[in-house]
């Protein structure tokens, strides 16, 4: 399956989760009901999954973790907060970077609608 499917069917399942708890809750609760849906749509996903730094010849296993990996290709950041920064862009770019993956997206529930807090980042897709 294509990333744009994925990412499509993860966009939906963000929109169900937020509708059904709405804003103001921990990211934690958002990642978690996250992966509950997908999975039940028999996507494979990973929660809080490491993502080494290589510097020279040195891997640093410490430090980065992606919020979900779906499917072995997308990357999902979720956020609570009251606005998106150019931080937050920055970092799903870099764990795209480090990890190989072509898509992310970044979701920030903490928000009344969706629509324009569910962003799509891109690595050479």
């Amino acid at each position: 399956m294509h990333e744009n499917e994925i990412s499509y069917d993860i966009r939906g399942a963000a929109f169900n989760v937020h509708s059904a708890l709405g804003p103001g809750l921990l990211e934690s609760v958002y990642e978690a009901a996250l992966a509950y849906e997908l999975q039940k749509m028999n996507y494979d996903v990973k929660t809080q999954l490491g993502v080494p730094a290589v510097y020279e010849a040195v891997k640093m296993e410490q430090g980065f973790r992606m919020d979900l990996l779906v499917n072995d290709k997308v990357i999902v950041e979720i956020k609570s907060v009251e606005m998106l920064m150019d931080v937050h862009y920055k970092q799903l770019l870099t764990y795209l970077k480090l990890s190989g993956k072509k898509l992310g997206l970044l979701i920030n529930f903490n928000s009344a609608t969706l629509k324009g807090s569910m962003k799509r980042v891109v690595n050479n897709l």
